[in-house]
């Protein structure tokens, strides 16, 4: 029985940490230039803040620039290197305020689960192919939201707060972050005797 308490204890303290942590990390701890260029995907030349060459409205000379790929895969970068710290540091804080050390391959192997997914799924490109496979492109493409541009013209947006690519990505992080916490419980109490 005891064996059983400590597995979910442990299961639900990592629960919180990968699951009820990911909205801030998402929402608070993302810049909004890193979430507007995590999906950019091409090879024309775009500036850091994501304004393509060309498109500039002043004189830019000098700063750097790189494809719109590149771009993509390092906003997604900065922000999993974010996330995964922030997840990192809420689960040693939340195991060890109760008294316990999770054993750091097990952490590591929940953590690699979370930040390789959430890269992936943030990419868009997977999360996409993945959204068609299961049937839920209609729900993307029907449910989205409309914004006002900086002239005041309503369009239409595809992804974003309110629509519903927002609302699968965050459920599927977070189904994710319960399988991350059920294999980092598992890795650390298979050996008896484990504090």
């Amino acid at each position: 029985m005891n064996r059983s308490v400590e597995r979910l204890a442990l299961f639900g303290t990592l629960l919180a940490a990968f699951g009820e942590i990911h909205p801030f990390c998402d929402h608070w701890a993302q810049g909004s230039t890193t979430a507007k260029c995590k999906r950019f995907y091409g090879d024309h030349l775009v500036y850091l803040d994501g304004v393509a060459v060309g498109e500039e409205k002043t004189p830019r000379t000098g700063e750097p620039t790189m494809t719109a790929s590149a771009r993509g895969r390092r906003a997604v970068a900065l922000h999993v290197a974010a996330y995964t710290a922030i997840q990192t540091g809420a689960a040693v804080a939340l195991t060890r305020a109760f008294g316990y050390r999770v054993p750091a391959s097990a952490l590591l192997a929940g953590v690699a689960i979370n930040g390789v997914t959430h890269a992936a799924i943030d990419r868009g490109a997977a999360f996409l192919w993945l959204v068609d496979k299961t049937g839920q492109l209609g729900y993307i493409k029907h449910c989205q939201a409309v914004r006002l541009n900086k002239d005041g013209e309503a369009q239409a947006e595809i992804n974003g707060p309110g629509t519903a690519w927002i609302e699968l990505d965050a459920a599927l992080h977070r189904i994710i972050g319960v399988g991350a916490a059920a294999v980092t419980t598992w890795l650390s109490t298979r050996k008896r005797g484990r504090n």
